[in-house]
Formats: C-alpha cells, structure tokens, sequence
C-alpha cells in the first residue's frame, strides 16, 4: 500500500507543539514534505528559538510518521528562523535589531530587572541573537547584573559598540556614568539619553532586544511608544494587591499607546523553606492569575521567592548562568520560549520588502 502525502497531513495534523500549543500544519511550520514510496521526509520550521525543543520534537514527529501503514522510514528535520515583526504605525525599526520587548512593571521593587535579564538569557540559551537596553536611566541595575565592567568603545566617532556579558549584547547609562553620580536630570534630557542609547549603539544582529524599563507610567515609557519600534511588553508583578494596582495601570497604558501586551510574569509567587519544606505565599496568591483573566492577558509563568535568584544576579551570574539545567532557569526558559511565540504569531513587517520611491526633478 503506497502511502499518500494527505497521509503524512494528517498523521502531522494530529500532534501539538508544546510551545505554540496548536498543531504543525495550523501553524504553518511545516514547509516541505516529500513521499518516495516508503520514505517520508519532512521539514519543519519554527518561527521561535527553542534549541531545546528540536530534538524533543524530531523525534516525536519521526515516531508519528513511522506510525503511519507502509512508511518504512522517515527523515525529519527541525530547524528555526526569527523574522521581524510589525510595531506602532509611524515608527520605524532599528538597524539591527529585529524584535523589542518591553519589561515594565507599575512599581518598583517586584523583580522587573531580574526577570528582564534572565529573560534575554534564556531567549538566548535558546538559540537567540540578545540584547539588552538598560532604559532605567535613574537607576541602572544591568551592568552589576550582567556582570560588566568598563566603557564602551566607539570605533567610528558616532556609534557605541554595545557592551557583551553571558553571550548577549548591552547598553545602558551606567556603563557611561559613575556608580557613585546621581542623575539629576529632567524628563526631556531622561528621554533623550535613552534614545541615543538605543539608535546611537552599533546592534549587531539581534533577534531580540528587551528593555528593561523603569517602573511608572512616565516620560520614558511615552517615549517609548511614541518613538521606539516595540513589538510587545511584558508586565511584571508580584500577586499583592498593591503591586497588582499600579501593575494594572502600566498594562492600560500599552494598550491606549497600541503596544500589545505579550503576557504577565508574576514573580515571587511562592517561598518554600529551605530548611522544611514548607510552603508559604508571602505576598499572597493567584493575584496574577486573576489579573490575566480579568484583562485578557496570558500569564506568562511564575516564579518563587527565593534567595538564589537575588544573589545570583547581584554576583553578576544570574540563575540562567549560575544554574541553567535548575527548577527556575526552566521556567524562564518556558517564559521566554511563550513570549517569543508570541511574538511570532504577531504579523511580519514587510516594510524592507517594498522599494524606496524617490521622486527627482529631470
């Protein structure tokens, strides 16, 4: 019995990317399959990074289609591509840098910086080109987190080359400042800083920029999306009340700016004892579930309180570094795997595609 390529369609049709959590051929991901008798050969494209999740998902694909009556053999090859995707109308993309995700958060002090920092390094531990731009001009926090020291160095008088840690690339305020210099500085120059920051620094391929943004609704973030090409944000709480109030406030202020918000991460969630065992939600619970469902928007993951993750990134080896293969580098990766599929269902900017018209007087 000759097997058909509507065969092979079908049998595809059937599993689910654990990621995008809808089937193959919905998606689009496959991109060619050929029947030679026996033999099936199958492509997949994954439109997100996600290096951990080819081999799972080669090999779920080889033992469906090897199921299937009369396929002998079966050849299947997984592979990814990050494209750009579209922002704001009316505002152009960076050089270099594909996608921009936005880390806010309402207030201060709910862990935004470190989940910002952990998240670039697990998009990058999934196969990602990273970088980061420290967009909290008052207080900077990537360079000890990223573990860099120095200047950046400026090879054609015009641009920063951008500093590199942990395989990603940054920028920020205090690489340029003193730790010790307070920045005494109105809104209009705060908001200047940042976007000579981000268009006069020499981005090199990056699939993925995340700012890390300070918490409020101020000049920064209107500039932001007024002015820089952003993809989608990610909102950063804790599950009290009060952090969930001002939290709320930054997820409106996306919406009205027509930024998309690509989900909420809740962080500090649970604190299990070290010493017992015991479990205990310090902050309270569900209060990020409960702000998903009342906005419409996914929750992303959450993450314990625990003291690991604080002292990893004040060592300048954030628990994606210091502890990759631990129960929390994990649910960063499976955060970051979510928002790059979010991304990825967002419409691709064609806008490089179209031709350049030039009128001239002749």
């Amino acid at each position: 019995m000759a097997v058909t390529e509507q065969q092979v369609q079908e049998a595809l049709k059937k599993l689910i990317d654990p990621n995008t959590r809808k089937d193959y051929v919905t998606t689009k991901s496959i991109r060619s399959v050929k029947v030679d008798g026996d033999k099936v050969a199958v492509e997949i494209l994954l439109g997100y990074p996600g290096k951990s999740q080819l081999e799972p998902i080669r090999e779920e694909v080889t033992r469906a289609l090897k199921a299937i009556p009369g396929v002998a053999s079966a050849t299947v090859s997984v592979q990814m591509k990050i494209v750009s995707h579209a922002v704001q109308r009316g505002v152009k993309l960076v050089p270099g840098i594909k996608n921009v995700i936005a880390v806010a958060s309402g207030k201060g002090g709910v862990g935004k910086s470190t989940t910002a920092v952990n998240l670039a390094l697990a998009l990058a531990a999934e196969g990602a080109s990273v970088g980061v731009l420290d967009a909290d001009i008052y207080g900077p926090s990537q360079p000890i987190m990223l573990g860099i020291r120095g200047r950046p160095e400026s090879r054609d008088g015009k641009h920063l080359e951008p500093m590199e840690g942990h395989g990603i690339q940054a920028m920020s305020i205090g690489f340029l400042v003193d730790p010790d210099t307070p920045m005494v500085w109105r809104g209009p120059m705060v908001t200047q800083a940042l976007e000579q920051l981000l268009n006069e620094t020499k981005w090199r391929d990056i699939d993925y920029l995340v700012v890390d943004l300070p918490p409020g609704t101020g000049d920064i973030q209107l500039t932001l999306a007024q002015r820089v090409p952003v993809t989608g944000a990610i909102i950063v709480t804790t599950p009290q009340d009060i952090a969930l109030i001002d939290a709320r406030k930054g997820l409106k202020m996306f919406e009205k700016v027509g930024i998309p918000i690509l989900g909420i991460v809740e962080n500090m969630s649970l604190h299990v004892c070290p010493k017992c065992g015991h479990e205990e939600r310090i902050f309270g619970a569900g209060g990020g579930e409960r702000m998903g469902k009342d906005t419409g928007v996914e929750l992303l993951g959450a993450l314990p309180l625990d003291t690991a993750i604080r002292e990893q990134a004040d060592s300048g080896k954030p628990t994606l570094v210091s502890d990759p293969d631990g129960r929390v580098a994990q649910i960063y990766k499976s955060i970051a795997r979510r928002v790059a599929v979010k991304v990825a269902d967002k419409a691709q900017d064609h806008s490089a595609a179209f031709p350049k018209i030039v009128i001239q007087n002749t």
